[in-house]
């Protein structure tokens, strides 16, 4: 279930609560008549089953309420209430696939933001990718798989090109672009100074390394496990039982093969940062096409259970 609370100008009182009533997976409705001083007007608390929130949610921004007023949306843990199960029961589909899109593009604004936080994660992360790449460590590989921030704007941009909105794809995008650069680039003078304090050498990264050469040896499964690690990322991201961008970078190689390519550039080995950046490429490439079909599909299945209802 997901918990409402609304503040609703006088005029909008009985729109709003008419509104409220005639919708289904709607419950524990609570009317504070003159709570609200900023902005004034009543607070109007309501339960709502997930399957039903989207549905809701949508109609209460046709009454103009988002500008007027407020919409706040929590997540109930738990809901002890037989009002509740029966709203559940008569909602559509299942709360578990069902898709709220205010919800997803909220979680993705957040997170594909272009900020001095994102940069200082990526770049972080870029730099413990270097350090696995030139020790050869698979576990500093992994660590920076799950630092990395960058499924953030991945998920965002998949988001806003499936809703069709160019600015937030424009803004994920900026993230995404800008956020590698900086981090290859700072990343590049970071092994240059290891390098001179000899914790790095180019023949360590130019030797044998069996356990991180698949970083910057792309082939077909590069792309396919980046197509799958795409699908779970979304499906975290939509999903109601599933933590939205936790563990996902663990399947992908997008921050240790810019990491790969950076130090490589450093040491003027174009191979490896040829390879790293088509390794790269294609994990980005993987993950976004299978982010937007994800969200293409559980928009579709939706639709088919809504029409069913």
């Amino acid at each position: 279930m997901l918990h409402l609370r609304l503040i609703v100008p006088t005029d909008l009182r009985d729109t709003v609560l008419t509104s409220l009533d005639g919708w289904v997976g709607v419950t524990h409705v609570v009317l504070l008549p003159d709570a609200a001083l900023r902005p004034s007007g009543d607070v109007v608390l309501c339960d709502v089953a997930r399957e039903a929130a989207d549905e809701v949610l949508a109609g209460l921004r046709k009454t103009g309420l988002a500008e007027r007023g407020a919409i706040d949306v929590q997540q109930l843990e738990l809901t002890i209430s037989q009002a509740a199960e029966r709203a559940e029961e008569l909602a559509p589909g299942e709360g578990a696939d069902a898709l709220v899109w205010e919800a997803v593009s909220e979680i993705t604004r957040e997170e594909s933001t272009l900020t001095v936080v994102y940069l200082a994660f990526l770049a972080v992360a870029t730099m413990l990718a270097a350090c696995g790449a030139v020790l050869d460590s698979a576990i500093l590989i992994v660590g920076a798989m799950a630092v990395g921030p960058e499924f953030g704007p991945l998920a965002g941009f998949c988001v806003a090109v499936v809703q069709r909105r160019p600015r937030p794809a424009l803004r994920s995008l900026t993230a995404l672009l800008v956020g590698f650069a900086v981090a290859m680039a700072l990343t590049a003078g970071f092994s240059l100074l290891m390098d001179a304090l000899g914790l790095f050498s180019q023949a360590q990264f130019e030797a044998a390394r069996p356990n991180t050469s698949f970083i910057w040896q792309p082939n077909a499964m590069s792309f396919v496990v980046a197509f799958l690690a795409g699908v779970a990322g979304l499906l975290s991201l939509t999903s109601a039982k599933a933590g939205a961008l936790v563990g996902v970078a663990i399947s992908v190689t997008t921050v240790p093969a810019a990491a790969n390519a950076a130090v490589a550039l450093g040491y003027g080995d174009f191979a490896q940062a040829g390879g790293s950046a088509v390794q790269l490429l294609l994990n980005l490439l993987g993950i976004v096409l299978a982010g937007m079909l994800t969200l293409l599909v559980q928009h579709g299945a939706w639709r088919i259970v809504l029409f069913r209802r």
